[in-house]
């Protein structure tokens, strides 16, 4: 029998009139799956802080009362050198908020510390729950390990194809264990399949074992084939690609009653839904993580009806009365199509890079693999926002992360919240006016080599390259009927050129050259690339999609 790991620990750092009863309210609430600990004061909390985690204790959130001495958010700094991967609380009595907000909103904005809250007042104060919950919930998701059985994957270290495979379930928000060939579970696995069998092995929800797998033939492991529709099923509408502007336009369309169906190459989110922490999307004061958004969006798409497929790469569009989605198995009918099918990463181009892809080295956040870059040098090349929070989630894990960029600095292309919260953080430093032009390992990735603008080139010891290197439109496949840019964006609306007017009037605004095929989000020449202006663009297709659908006038 497995031996039960001790339960994480929540910290509560009190004044002597507060500690006794933050202990009663957090004991009461989770004192079942959480150690509640309970401290006066800031030398009793670095103290009980550094006794934890030299017993290897995981410490989950810490909450400070705002009127300890020395100051909670300089405490809560303090902390995040001995332990970055806690949640970091400041607590406010209700006479003192006022004045505490003022104090804390900076501190807030620097990323010292992740949210203040008001103390509960009296019984049910749910509000304030929540908000603890939800930070317990993203601890237990980016730095815990899982609990939870889930996934078996039987692997030995040698399979590249592992790296893809977490980094769906993680997306995806299902959680798994991975085994060795010689461990008691890897060889009753392997028994079932046989001792030859190609690595990685996946076992999921009691279906048979997958031999040789790869993301995508998970992907369908879990989800099913287009084929499950029928040979006969014509979609009202069919979206490609489940980022932000395809999940919308998947809830309105399905909620509006258009038979739906979504294809995603990969996992649902797109590169949004890699995202370690979104902190400026509406709706969410506390942040939201990309996976998370996407795990809502996709629930709420597939209650009102909406199929979706992931691991099905669209190779080709065939226009007409009804329009041919072809994938990589199949083709799927819709009577309107929406091309939301985002961006991709550029590759780097080193090719001793190339080689060491899911080992080491990888292309987005891939914020599933930051828990094994826990005390190393870790590297991530790219200056926009995907970048900064990959920066600030790995550098709560590795020792120290470098981000390199061509440009002089971040300023004009990253938001400005996460400049400032990349600025105070001690584990994070950039590296302007410098590229990647080597690397290399035995087996997986040790070192890289920097080119500066003045032409030297130094080596660097290196534990995890990260690629956010800039956006090019997924949508090489499309027919030439469809107009782009000369980027490769989609044209729309008034963009395109008054000869690929039907009937000399424009297109609807979001509608392509090819009547009933509409783009949204980062594939649209001229969209906002950000995660709200697709939501938005991908819900105002559904629009002019049903007005497309309507029977002409008479």
């Amino acid at each position: 029998m497995t031996e039960r790991r001790p339960d994480p620990v929540i910290l509560l750092v009190g004044t002597p009139t507060s500690a006794d009863s933050l202990e009663a309210e957090f004991s009461t609430r989770y004192g079942r799956d959480y150690d509640i600990v309970s401290v006066v004061g800031p030398e009793a909390a670095a103290d009980e802080v550094d006794r934890l985690c030299a017993g290897g204790r995981a410490i989950a959130l810490i909450g400070v009362d705002f009127q300890i001495d020395g100051g909670a958010p300089e405490l809560l700094d303090r902390l995040r050198v001995v332990t970055p991967t806690s949640r970091r609380l400041v607590l406010i009595a209700f006479a003192e908020f006022f004045r505490a907000t003022e104090v804390l909103r900076p501190t807030l904005a620097a990323g010292h510390i992740d949210t203040y809250l008001i103390i509960p007042q009296g019984p049910r104060d749910e509000e304030f729950h929540t908000a603890i919950v939800e930070y317990l919930s993203d601890w237990a998701v980016s730095a815990a390990t899982s609990e939870v059985t889930g996934v078996q994957i039987v692997e030995d270290g040698a399979q590249p194809e592992v790296a893809g495979i977490r980094d769906f379930l993680d997306r995806m928000g299902l959680p798994y264990t991975r085994y060795r060939p010689d461990t008691e579970t890897g060889r009753q696995v392997l028994e079932q399949v046989g001792r030859g069998a190609a690595l990685p092995v996946v076992v999921a929800f009691g279906r048979p074992p997958l031999v040789g797998a790869t993301a995508g033939s998970v992907a369908s492991l879990m989800y099913g084939s287009p084929a499950d529709l029928g040979e006969d099923h014509v979609a009202d509408l069919v979206v490609v690609g489940a980022g932000p502007a395809g999940l919308a336009a998947a809830v309105y369309g399905a909620s509006e009653g258009l038979t739906t169906v979504v294809l995603d190459a990969g996992a649902v989110g797109g590169q949004a839904g890699t995202s370690s922490m979104i902190r400026n999307y509406l709706g969410f004061p506390r942040g939201v993580s990309g996976m998370r958004l996407a795990f809502r969006a996709r629930l709420q798409a597939t209650r009102f009806g909406a199929r979706m497929f992931t691991g099905r790469e669209v190779v080709g569009l065939r226009p007409g009365g009804v329009h041919e989605i072809v994938h990589r198995d199949g083709v799927v009918r819709g009577r309107a199509v929406l091309l939301a099918c985002g961006v991709h990463y550029r590759r780097l181009g080193v090719e001793p890079l190339e080689d060491l892809v899911g080992a080491g080295v990888h292309y987005g956040a891939a914020t599933g693999i930051a828990r094994e870059m826990e005390g190393r040098e870790v590297f991530i090349v790219g200056g926009g926002n995907s970048a900064g929070q990959a920066a600030i989630h790995l550098a709560r894990f590795a020792r120290h992360v470098t981000i390199v960029i061509r440009r002089s600095g971040l300023e004009d292309t990253m938001s400005a919240y996460l400049i400032d919260e990349i600025a105070t953080n001690r584990r994070i430093t950039v590296r302007p006016g410098s590229r990647v032009v080597d690397g290399g390992g035995a087996g997986r990735l040790e070192w890289i080599a920097l080119a500066a603008d003045d032409g030297s080139v130094e080596r660097e010891p290196a534990d995890g390259l990260f690629l956010l290197l800039g956006a090019d439109p997924g949508c090489g496949w499309l027919p030439d009927a469809v107009l782009r840019d000369d980027r490769g964006f989609v044209l729309t609306g008034r963009d395109l050129p008054v000869h690929a007017w039907p009937d000399g009037a424009p297109p609807a605004p979001l509608e392509t050259s090819v009547p009933g095929i509409f783009a949204a989000g980062d594939v649209r020449a001229g969209s906002m690339k950000r995660v709200a202006s697709a939501s938005g663009e991908g819900a105002g297709a559904v629009a002019q999609v049903h007005a497309h659908l309507a029977p002409a006038p008479e």
